[in-house]
Parts: C-alpha cells; sequence; structure tokens
C-alpha cells in the first residue's frame, strides 16, 4: 500500500473523494485523446505487462499463499493464479484492442430533415467508470485496456485476496499511460482493501458515471443494493443446455461435456443440463462416463436417476444453482416447452443452449428464450467478449438497459445527439 493509501486509510472518505476527483479531471483527457495515443498507450501496458512478467508472479504467489492459508477453494485459487499463459493472454488481449475501430465520434444515422438541419447521434464515452471485482488479477489489465480504448476514465477496485497482483499491474498500467503522453490518473487502482471504499465508490454520484461489478451473487446484490450510481451486471450464470429430441447424438455429447468441463469457475459454464426424454435413454450414459471420468458430481431429477443409477437426487435448490464447481445438475423433460418453462422459472437469463437439428425448434428458442445470450449446437463457453469479437469484456450484463450481454468497447459508450445546420432558425 502506498504511503498515501495508508495516510488516509483512517479516513475512506477523503481518500475516495481525492481519488474521484482525478479521475473526473483525467476523463476530459482521455475523451478528447485521439485513436493513435489510446492505441499506443494500450501497446505500451501491453509491454510493460510482459517485461515486468517475472515480478507480477512474485507477487501473485503471494496473493496465491494467503489464498491458500485463508482456505479459497479450487474454483477461487484459480481465478487467482496468473501463469505464463495467462499473463501472454493479458498482454496480446490489450494489443487486440488496440486493434479494433474506435467506436468514440463516430456518427450514425445523420439525416436531412425538412427544415434543412442534419440531425444523427455520435457515440461518446461515458466518462469515469467504477469496478468493482473479485479474483481476478487479469480483469484489472482488461477493464483498463477497455475503458481506456472506449475514451473513459477507470476507477478499479479488486478484491483483498490479489491486492499484490492488482498493485503489481497497476504499475504496469501507469507506466504505459505516461509513456504515451497520457495522465496516469486514467486508470485508477484502489490501493486500499478496506470494505468501506466499495461503499464511497458506488455512492459517488458526482464523480462516477456507471458501476460495473463482476463477482459472486452476494458482492453484486450488495452493489446493486447500495449504489446511488447507475449499475451494469448479472447476479450469477445459470447456464442451461437443452438436447432436444431431434439433436445429433455426437454433437450433443462433444457441446454439453465442454459445456461443464472447459473451465468451471466461469459465469457461462453449463449448470443444468435439460434432456428430452426421447433423446434421455440414448445420450446420458454416454454423458454420465464423460463426466465422471471429468471428475463431476451429477445431481439428477427422478427419471435421470432412474437412468443413471449411484447419482445424487437433485433439490429444487440445485436447479437455480450457480456451482462455479464440478457438479451439474441433470433434468429430463419431456419436449422443448418444458425445457424453455424450466429456463424461464430457474435461470438467470444470462446464457442457454439449445442442440438440435430441426431449424423450428432452434428458431423458437432462439425467439423465446429471454436471455443475453441464446445458442445453437455451440458451447455455452462461447458467452464471453474474446469470442464474440469485442476484444476483451468488462463483464457480462443480464439487464435490458443500457447494455446485454458481453459489454466490450460500444457497451461503454454511449449516444448523443449531433445537429448541423447554416444559420438555420424555427418558425
Amino acid at each position: 500500500m502506498s504511503a498515501e493509501a495508508e495516510a488516509l486509510q483512517i479516513d475512506i472518505p477523503q481518500y475516495m473523494q481525492a481519488v474521484g476527483l482525478r479521475a473526473r479531471s483525467a476523463a476530459r483527457d482521455i475523451g478528447r485523446a485521439d485513436s493513435g495515443k489510446k492505441d499506443a498507450a494500450l501497446h505500451a501496458i501491453a509491454n510493460a505487462i510482459e517485461a515486468g512478467a517475472a515480478t507480477l508472479k512474485v507477487e501473485n504467489e503471494k496473493d496465491m499463499a494467503a489464498g491458500r492459508q485463508h482456505g479459497l477453494d479450487a474454483a477461487l485459487l484459480d481465478r487467482l493464479e496468473l501463469n505464463d499463459a495467462r499473463i501472454a493472454a493479458m498482454a496480446e488481449g490489450l494489443r487486440e484492442m488496440a486493434q479494433l475501430p474506435d467506436p468514440v465520434g463516430s456518427i450514425s444515422d445523420l439525416n436531412y430533415r425538412p427544415s434543412g438541419i442534419q440531425v444523427g447521434r455520435m457515440r461518446v464515452p461515458l466518462g469515469v467508470i467504477g469496478i468493482i471485482y473479485e479474483s481476478r488479477p487479469n480483469v484489472t489489465a482488461d477493464a483498463a485496456g477497455l475503458c481506456l480504448k472506449s475514451g473513459n476514465a477507470a476507477i478499479l477496485r479488486g478484491g483483498s485476496e490479489a491486492i499484490h497482483s492488482n498493485q503489481a499491474i497497476a504499475g504496469f498500467i501507469r507506466q504505459g499511460l505516461s509513456g504515451a503522453g497520457l495522465p496516469a490518473d486514467v486508470v485508477q487502482v484502489i490501493e486500499t482493501t478496506d470494505r468501506a471504499a466499495v461503499g464511497e465508490l458506488v455512492r459517488m454520484q458526482e464523480y462516477v458515471d456507471v458501476i460495473v461489478p463482476r463477482g459472486g451473487k452476494g458482492l453484486i446484490e450488495r452493489i446493486s443494493a447500495e449504489a446511488r450510481v447507475p449499475v451494469i451486471k448479472h447476479l450469477h450464470g445459470v447456464c442451461h443446455t437443452y438436447i432436444d429430441a431431434m439433436a445429433d447424438i455426437d454433437k450433443a455429447v462433444r457441446v454439453a461435456v465442454n459445456a461443464k468441463t472447459q473451465r468451471y469457475g466461469t459465469c457461462n459454464t453449463m449448470e443444468t443440463l435439460l434432456v428430452n426424454k426421447d433423446m434421455a435413454a440414448r445420450v446420458l450414459p454416454e454423458l454420465a462416463q464423460q463426466y465422471q471420468a471429468a471428475g463431476v458430481e451429477l445431481r439428477g431429477c427422478e427419471a435421470t436417476q432412474k437412468l443413471l443409477p449411484g447419482i445424487n437426487a437433485a433439490t429444487e435448490a440445485d436447479w437455480e444453482e450457480e456451482y462455479l464447481a464440478p457438479i451439474l445438475a441433470v433434468r429430463i423433460v419431456d419436449d422443448l416447452d418444458a425445457a424453455m418453462d424450466h429456463i424461464a422459472r430457474y435461470g438467470s437469463s444470462h446464457t442457454d443452449v439449445i442442440v438440435t437439428e430441426s431449424l423450428t425448434r432452434a428458431n423458437r428458442f432462439l425467439h423465446e428464450v429471454d436471455s443475453s445470450s441464446v445458442m445453437v449446437n455451440a458451447s455455452s463457453r462461447f458467452a464471453d467478449g474474446f469470442e464474440y469479437g469485442l476484444g476483451a469484456e468488462i463483464g457480462i450484463s443480464t439487464d435490458k438497459l443500457h447494455a446485454r450481454g458481453p459489454v466490450g468497447l460500444e457497451g461503454l459508450t454511449t449516444l448523443k445527439y449531433i445537429v448541423i445546420g447554416d444559420g438555420h432558425i424555427r418558425t
């Protein structure tokens, strides 16, 4: 922790007010920066992260050791770890952001009105974005890069379990910003682990334009309840895969196994598998074998238990649980309508999948399932900004305003109307 943070630790409101003031000032600087300068900063940050990889791993190991000492489970430790591949991915993600089109300043729908004026809309930054997140230190780099590219200042508050990793990355970010001639205050990473800082951040309406929480359901519920600043959020990821009666069995097995086992601790991992009753006997034994080999615990409905003796019984709570672990709830359903009814009742509007060869059923699923991502014959693990071509994402929104689904550069901007005239007056 820096001397400034230590000095102000007894007065968190004063510390956060100072952070907010600097962010608001920096927002004007980054808002008018051209694409070349922003892209140069992204490359400079990426280079600094790569050059400092050894230092970053040392700092990350401090967090990992503390996490193990405090009993963090395997999924949280996985989110916390920074290995060579993840450090390289952070740097590569920043470089990919630099290659993306800059949304700021783009003009759309510019048309002449009968009066002779031209009316259109211009894309502009939101201003100052506060991001509150847990465990994953790579979010520090991703969030900084997305806010920078979209012309926003950022206030980042990572979890206390990643304090050493986040502060190391913050140093690389400051180095890259300064090297590109931009104020270091464009991205500020909160240096205190005091939880009161979060309470201050979500109430700083005069300095912060939007809050993005990334973490567990408890964190997001707290932010949503306390915030006076608009929040872009999703509470949890209860993602479903439905294997239809007209599914291709090989596709169904491949998609369902990947959706659960490719990575457990992510919000787009499948948590409930729904299987049509006419397909269950043909597909579930093979799936059970592969899940067992991967160490996945199955919890099934009564019909599933009859087909797969020895698996645990699913309770009502299992249908709405985000496990973030090698546990999967399985339910056999009568038909497509029953599957969609289940998703409507228990889902979290995150990502839901149908596996089918029927175009009619696929189209019904796409139109009727009210989630931020709806997929046909593809793993729910694709539901993130990188796979959607957005670069890194700031998070997933299951709200319907102002952004929905993976929130990339465009989701961190808004539109304002512009009017162009030549001395026109209204009569």
